[in-house]
């Protein structure tokens, strides 16, 4: 069948034909690491992550390089509100760069805890100021730039093409017209609402923490270049696939192509662009801005493993919203312990070679055949713009309906290399279910006990440590927090 995945850019489903055979140049856009990442942010990244699995499963080079934000993200994209990583170095007494090193840590503390593959290049903003400044010289030398108010900013009016990846208009982006722009804040500099700042020289912060000297005068660079001078660098000048939220369509992603393809002369710069769409908590789309968001860790201090959320998110198509709930949640997790349950009694049971001897070679044939139906359809629905809802029923459906076998055991594992539920592992762990059940009740009396200190009600707290050492487990009270271990 091949890949077909839905392109912005056409908005249509295409056949995925990469520049180099058997080779797929990807940019996905990273975090800006002023903040923990909210559960929401983390939806793009396993979707990136499947992305990844199907692609390197399905026998493709995949390089795969993602940005690290750590300047000249202002809190609007469109070069206007507050400048993320002061505001945070500036809250928390810190400096930028320390900032900045401490959530990027964090952040891929939780997508290794996510079981999201790491990118083959991480790349810092930081790092590639040179990077950056050659390209707006490249874009300056083509004509698409002006200088005003000792800002250089991109005229989008010399790019007859701005705009198509959002469906916007041209004649829609002079200043003072009433539309989408209508929003972005006003900058009298600008030629039109819809020019954006490749360089900042002069702006309303008066003490930025990080600058560096340009030909333009010593400043700081805009948010949209990064992504272009980094993609470019470790990507070449046209590259294969970009991935990002939904959000980034109308601005960012928009101000990336045109800036790029001004530099280079080269249409297109991206031939498919991926976009997973938002997660949201009672009707409300998750972010930081608003205040309504959880950490991975929220989830994990109300009792659920990282993969049940991972579980969760395989259960929505990353085009659709995805309605985020505890109750969801909660179902999700009963699901992939189920799911963990049937692995391990498969793998129980196929590991009995006499039953294998019995069959006769029509019944082989018939187990390879039905096998071989449930990896096809596997196949096809992940082929299918990353159908994950669906190729998790054709796991199920393989552990429902073929034998115990050591073909099944190996088929459920090959689609696992998609799914990233670390099947393989739980097999391999010497945790039986009920470990796994004893485990999560004595999370739960951890946390009733601190309840229970907190409400000053000492004598259950006691209690609760002394039932659990008579069971053999150890109560640690620590700065982190309590832990246990075996006597």
């Amino acid at each position: 069948m091949g890949f077909s995945f839905y392109n912005t850019l056409t908005r249509q489903k295409q056949p995925f034909n990469p520049i180099n055979e058997k080779k797929a140049g990807f940019y996905g856009c990273g975090p800006t690491v002023y903040n923990y990442a909210h559960i929401g942010n983390l939806r793009a990244y396993v979707h990136h992550d499947i992305l990844v699995r199907s692609l390197r499963r399905a026998g493709y080079d995949v390089n795969h390089v993602m940005n690290i934000t750590d300047v000249g993200h202002l809190s609007d994209d469109a070069d206007g509100g507050d400048d993320k990583m002061v505001k945070s170095a500036e809250e928390r007494g810190k400096s930028v760069l320390e900032i900045a090193d401490f959530y990027t840590q964090a952040f891929f503390n939780d997508t290794e805890r996510m079981n999201i593959t790491k990118p083959t290049i991480v790349c810092k903003a930081t790092d590639h100021i040179a990077e950056m400044i050659n390209l707006m010289k490249r874009i300056e030398k083509n004509g698409f730039t002006y200088l005003a108010g000792g800002n250089l900013y991109f005229d989008i009016s010399k790019f007859p093409s701005y705009g198509d990846l959002a469906l916007l208009k041209l004649d829609d982006k002079k200043a003072g017209a009433q539309t989408e722009f209508a929003r972005i804040e006003h900058d009298e500099n600008k030629r039109n609402a819809g020019d954006f700042v490749l360089w900042f020289t002069k702006s309303k912060f008066e003490n930025q923490a990080l600058m560096w000297d340009s030909p333009w005068g010593r400043g700081y660079p805009g948010w949209h270049i990064e992504c272009s001078a980094m993609s470019i660098k470790y990507l070449g000048e046209q590259f294969d696939i970009h991935c990002g939220g939904i959000d980034h369509i109308p601005v960012h992603h928009t101000n990336e192509i045109a800036q790029s393809e001004a530099a280079t002369g080269k249409k297109p710069w991206v031939n498919y662009w991926l976009h997973n769409e938002f997660l949201v908590l009672d009707k409300e789309k998750i972010s930081k801005s608003s205040g309504n968001f959880l950490t991975l860790q929220s989830l994990v201090d109300e009792g659920f493993d990282p993969l049940d959320y991972r579980y969760f998110l395989l259960g929505g198509h990353y085009r659709s919203q995805l309605q985020f709930s505890f109750e969801s949640l909660q179902g999700a997790k009963n699901s992939r312990k189920s799911l963990i349950e049937k692995v391990k009694n498969l793998s129980e049971k196929a590991s009995h070679k006499d039953t294998e001897a019995q069959r006769t070679q029509s019944e082989e044939e018939e187990k390879e055949g039905e096998i071989a139906k449930y990896i096809e359809r596997f196949n096809n629905a992940i082929e299918d713009d990353l159908n994950t809802p669906r190729a998790l029923a054709e796991l199920w459906g393989l552990l429902k309906e073929c034998p115990a076998t050591e073909e099944t055991l190996a088929a459920v594992f090959d689609m696992d290399k998609v799914l990233g539920l670390g099947l393989e592992e739980a097999v391999k762990n010497s945790n039986t279910i009920e470990d796994i059940e004893f485990a999560e009740e004595i999370e739960a009396l951890i946390k009733k006990r601190a309840e229970a200190k907190k409400a000053k009600d000492f004598a259950a707290a006691d209690n609760i440590r002394q039932n659990l050492k008579d069971r053999g487990i150890i109560l640690e009270d620590g700065p982190a927090g309590t832990s246990y271990k075996r006597m």
